[in-house]
């Protein structure tokens, strides 16, 4: 799978939450695509990833 256009792999079975909480610190304010669709934080637990797939984890920043 790729996460923000790299390829990285991940164990079976592991879900956006797994995910999020071991590539950020702390996931508070985070926003995650698959596949180009927005994941719903209510569906982090519940969303398993499958090989293939094409992740953006996006946080905001501040600045201008």
């Amino acid at each position: 799978m790729r996460v923000n256009g790299t390829a990285v792999d991940v164990a079976d079975g592991t879900t956006v939450a797994g995910l999020v909480a071991a590539r950020t610190e702390g996931h508070g304010r985070v926003a995650v695509a698959r596949n180009g669709d927005v994941v719903p934080r209510s569906t982090w637990e519940t969303t398993t990833l499958a090989a293939g797939d094409v992740l953006e984890v996006l946080a905001p920043t501040a600045g201008g």
